[in-house]
Formats: C-alpha cells, sequence, structure tokens
C-alpha cells in the first residue's frame, strides 16, 4: 500500500513538471519543469526496483541535457529571454495532445495486465556487457552530436561579422 503511495505521488510530480512543461510561458522556466518531470520518473524507476535506470535518468537526462538546453539557450536568446512562447497553434496542440490521451487510455484498458509482477532487479554485469559492446558505438555518435549541436549554438550567438 505504501509503495501504490509513493507510486501516486511521484507520478502526480511527473504529470505536474509536464504540464509545467507545455504551459510555460518562459523558455528556462519550461526547462526547469522539464527537469522536475525527468526526475520524478528516475523516482518512478526507483520504485519499480531499476537503480540503473533511475541512474541513468538522473545523470543523463537530469544533469547532462538540461544542462546543454539551458546552455544553448543562454548562448542563443540573450535578446529574447523575456519573450513569450505563446502562439496561435494552441488549439491544435490541445486537440491533438487530447487525441493522444484517447489513444493512451484506450490503450490501457484493452490490454490485460498482469496482477502482480515478481520484481526482480537487473542483472548489472549483463547489462554492461551489452552496454559497452554492442551499444557503444550508438553512444558515442549520440555524444559527438551532442557536442557538435553545442559548438554550432556557440558559433550562431557569437556576436561579429554576419555575412
Amino acid at each position: 500500500m505504501v509503495e501504490l503511495a509513493m507510486f501516486i505521488v511521484v507520478s502526480a510530480i511527473a504529470v505536474i513538471g509536464g504540464v509545467g512543461t507545455v504551459l510555460s510561458r518562459s523558455v528556462v522556466y519550461a526547462s526547469l519543469f522539464l527537469l522536475l518531470s525527468l526526475l520524478a520518473v528516475a523516482g518512478i524507476y526507483v520504485l519499480i526496483f531499476s537503480p540503473f535506470l533511475a541512474l541513468v535518468q538522473v545523470l543523463i537526462y537530469g544533469g547532462a541535457i538540461i544542462v546543454v538546453v539551458l546552455f544553448a539557450l543562454m548562448l542563443t536568446r540573450r535578446g529574447e529571454a523575456n519573450e513569450s512562447l505563446d502562439n496561435r497553434q494552441k488549439p491544435l496542440a490541445a486537440v491533438t495532445g487530447l487525441a493522444a490521451l484517447g489513444i493512451l487510455i484506450a490503450t490501457v484498458v484493452a490490454n490485460k495486465w498482469p496482477a502482480s509482477v515478481d520484481p526482480s532487479p537487473a542483472a548489472f554485469r549483463d547489462l554492461s556487457e551489452t552496454l559497452f559492446s554492442r551499444w557503444a558505438i550508438p553512444f558515442e555518435l549520440a555524444s559527438v552530436l551532442l557536442l557538435v549541436a553545442l559548438v554550432g549554438a556557440i558559433v550562431m550567438a557569437k556576436p561579429g561579422d554576419r555575412k
């Protein structure tokens, strides 16, 4: 019963962070709400006995990605920091979001879920061997892509001659 209550609280925090991300008028506040949501998802991973995923969620998404997003925002939007994010597409976004919610609810209702699941932590040895053998190249490519994006943001934000 305690696990269910903790799950509901952490899930509510994740939903609040997601709604805050979407509804925030400031890009900086939106990224901070995204951080809140990502940390709550890490809490859900802890509750389902997956400490490795929780650690990766906090370090990679909660730390690195949010720092890169905030760094890129600070570099590229110096004069536009107080600009509002409102636009004419809000009704279309609301309809799309409600349609996605309807599909999600229909999927949850249509599937037969097991009554209980035996929680067992993942074997770190197997996970690490797969991660550093089979998935090493995609991880390195993703890090190079993030580095190129960061350098591109610095070059674009650099004041100087624009031709």
